[in-house]
């Protein structure tokens, strides 16, 4: 192996330029060998900016590059398991961005694989990197705020949906495509496994393509119940339009914890004709940079260290777990178990 980790990006959208990017210039210890894309375009677009020469348009070609150790999958969802099972059997190191994949059986499937061909397995939980976060963790560990009672997550998406997107079939909806990282935020917080979810759904803003997508959901609840008796309350929206929101609140016995909030810069304009006013976080790529750097520098060095990635497959597969329970209790209308 090279003294610098190879990597390709498998996928040229918004996030996968994003990983790119890191890998290109802020990943100490790793070299961006190649990006793949199945759309010419967007893949010669995303390497000129990238500065580099390399491209594939077919992922299995890239596995066949030595200088590939490893892979960054940022794909449609129902794709990530053949790509990782791929990579897993070519000998590359996988990072995996949320969702896992559609349900538990290709979660297991990607697990299998991985340490079947002794190559790290990550799961793109970028929160669990991010410094308010792990303060946030560190608190609680430290009993700053008793014993934790409930935990109460967010994310809402300003922009609205790709196409794949609205088939839930395909993407298991905003629970995977949005709330995923609430999920696993409510995991690591309470310290607990779900027990327990009852969920309701319903769409208010994307109405133009309900007829198409009778099943689509652009707004979600989810309470549940944890195996060490917390509690939690999980909120996804997309297509909110106003900006990217994405807070939580940690009610303990003795205290309260709130993370986040929906300003981007410390700066207030204030005059006669307008009033008060704050811009507002518009970009999970801007309230998360530096969390999505530290994970990728968590992947790198996970590689050349042999040791266990900060965030695995079964945090993976957990997330997707409560993802299918949820949306079971959506079209049910009843309070679902896990097992």
């Amino acid at each position: 192996m090279d003294s610098k980790i190879g990597v390709c990006v498998i996928g040229a959208g918004r996030a996968g330029l994003l990983h790119a990017n890191n890998y290109r210039r802020n990943v100490p210890n790793a070299k961006l060998v190649a990006v793949v894309d199945p759309n010419e375009e967007n893949v010669k677009h995303a390497v000129k900016e990238l500065e580099i020469d390399k491209y594939y348009l077919n992922y299995q070609d890239a596995l066949h590059d030595d200088e590939i150790d490893a892979v960054v999958i940022v794909t449609p969802t129902n794709y990530h398991k053949e790509i990782a099972v791929a990579a897993a059997n070519a000998g590359k190191h996988i990072f995996c961005e949320k969702p896992m994949a559609i349900n538990e059986d290709e979660c297991d499937y990607m697990i299998e694989a991985a340490q079947k061909n002794n190559v790290k397995l990550q799961i793109g939980f970028m929160r669990r990197f991010d410094q308010s976060f792990n303060l946030a963790k560190e608190a609680i560990e430290n009993g700053e705020i008793g014993d934790i009672v409930l935990v109460k997550s967010l994310t809402r998406g300003p922009s609205v949906p790709q196409e794949w997107m609205y088939d839930v079939e395909r993407s298991n909806g905003p629970l995977a495509e949005v709330n995923s990282h609430d999920i696993d935020t409510l995991r690591w917080l309470t310290g607990g496994e779900f027990k327990s979810v009852y969920a309701i759904a319903n769409n208010y803003r994307c109405q133009d393509i309900s007829e198409k997508y009778p099943d689509f959901y652009d707004n979600v609840v989810l309470v549940s119940e944890f195996d060490n008796g917390k509690q939690g309350v999980i909120d996804g929206s997309v297509s909110v339009k106003y900006g990217y929101d994405a807070r939580v609140e940690i009610l303990g016995t003795e205290g309260v914890i709130f993370v986040g909030e929906t300003y981007d810069k410390q700066i207030s304009v204030c005059n006669v004709e307008t009033g008060s006013k704050r811009p507002l976080t518009k970009t999970w790529r801007s309230l998360f940079k530096e969390a999505y750097l530290e994970e990728d520098i968590d992947f790198v060095n996970c590689i050349i260290e042999d040791s266990e990635p900060s965030v695995n497959g079964h945090d993976g597969k957990m997330a997707v777990k409560v993802v299918n329970a949820g949306n079971k209790s959506i079209k049910t209308g009843d309070k679902v178990i896990l097992d």
